[in-house]
């Protein structure tokens, strides 16, 4: 049975080559991919390189429908109703 020093060695090595091989196939399939590349006359563009990421767009928030006459506050009429929006709310509207 080998030691524990024997096969962290071992290991070592075992990385090293990994890292090695990986290099040298990256390089062929690289040069693979260039080379069906220009077989097929397709550029970065037709991949979509060098473009920046869709981002989402953010909404505007919505325009104030209703106001509170003794404090100023606004409610745009989404989500929750305001506690002073009691009873009719036709009074509270603005304009």
């Amino acid at each position: 049975m080998a030691s524990f020093k024997d096969l962290q060695e071992q290991i070592a090595r075992l990385q090293d080559e990994a890292a090695i091989a990986h290099k040298a196939e990256l390089k062929e399939a690289i040069a693979a991919i260039r080379a069906q590349m220009a077989l097929f006359g397709i550029t970065d563009a037709d991949l979509g390189a060098g473009k920046a990421p869709k981002t989402r767009s953010t909404a505007s928030p919505a325009p104030a429908k209703y106001r509170d006459p003794a404090s100023g506050k606004t409610w745009s009429g989404r989500g929750r109703a305001p506690l002073w929006l009691k009873g009719d709310a036709a009074k509270y509207l603005i304009g």
